[in-house]
């Protein structure tokens, strides 16, 4: 299998009984506008202020944002352009980005308690090891860390059963989480998450990481596009940074598979631990 035949196998998956009847939310008509806003060669600034005032609470995160003490701002801010200077264009995006997706796929789930949240933090942490990898692009790391398990919001709401699935998934030690999901429901949030990225026209690198973000074994297999390969392994040192923060466990995936990871974007663990540290008050300072 290579990169371009992910992509055909996401087009054959969409046609599968199992997946046909999930219902995949349209990308929200503000996301579609973001999207075309930031795909100038200099962004809208004008069309971004209109972006983020369309919605009031969407405003008002705009403004809690510039407002916290990460910016350490001597008055706060009370316009959401002013908000928005003080962001910088790519935070204030990525921000808007964050919020309507989460918006678009709401989680009404104690199992996915702080779904969000999270997400925003390994978006974060996957864009800053982004740019510790001079040959990526930061923002392809973003899009992966928001989106990486979009699936399991999506089954949450759309498949019957899901709930007691991933309380099982999560319990098991003799299988991994995703041959649970096809065991009960002959598809996982892989392959959902890499059909959300591609109705939503994330870059195909994304989608296709999202579809191997559980396989691990793409990591040495030069068939692969390097891209696709880091943003795997990116992906698993995210959640890692995350779990951290967060005062989880080091997940199976971290234990089996985190030193691979850490060797194929040749990151020492001296790093990843000051990671810890100089991610801590972006990390804090997320409240969606």
């Amino acid at each position: 299998m290579t990169s371009s035949s992910i992509d055909q196998d996401i087009d054959t998956a969409r046609r599968q009984p199992a997946v046909r009847d999930i219902l995949i939310p349209p990308c929200p008509e503000l996301l579609v506008r973001l999207q075309a806003a930031v795909a100038q060669p200099e962004p809208d600034v004008g069309a971004l202020e209109q972006i983020a005032s369309a919605d009031v609470a969407m405003a008002a995160a705009v403004m809690r944002a510039a407002n916290s003490p990460l910016h350490g701002l001597a008055q706060p801010v009370r316009t959401v352009g002013l908000a928005l200077t003080v962001l910088g264009v790519r935070p204030a995006v990525q921000l808007l980005t964050g919020f309507l997706v989460a918006n678009a796929l709401p989680v009404r789930s104690a199992l996915l308690d702080h779904f969000w949240e999270s997400s925003q933090r390994r978006a974060i942490a996957c864009e800053h090891i982004g740019r510790q990898l001079y040959s990526l692009d930061p923002g392809l790391g973003y899009s992966f860390g928001l989106f990486c398990h979009v699936g399991l919001p999506v089954m949450m709401k759309a498949v019957r059963g899901y709930a007691g699935t991933m309380t099982e998934a999560l319990a098991r030690k003799d299988r991994t989480f995703t041959k649970t999901e096809n065991v009960n429901h002959r598809t996982d949030h892989a392959v959902v998450g890499a059909i959300v990225a591609r109705t939503w026209h994330l870059p195909p690198e994304v989608a296709q990481a999202i579809w191997l973000h559980h396989d691990f074994a793409c990591l040495g297999d030069d068939r692969f596009d390097d891209t696709v390969r880091h943003l795997v392994a990116m992906g698993l040192l995210a959640e890692y940074l995350v779990g951290h923060h967060e005062l989880l466990q080091p997940s199976r995936e971290w234990l089996q598979h985190g030193q691979a990871c850490l060797e194929h974007l040749h990151i020492s663990e001296d790093e990843l631990n000051h990671w810890i540290d100089e991610l801590h008050p972006a990390f804090e300072a997320v409240h969606l």
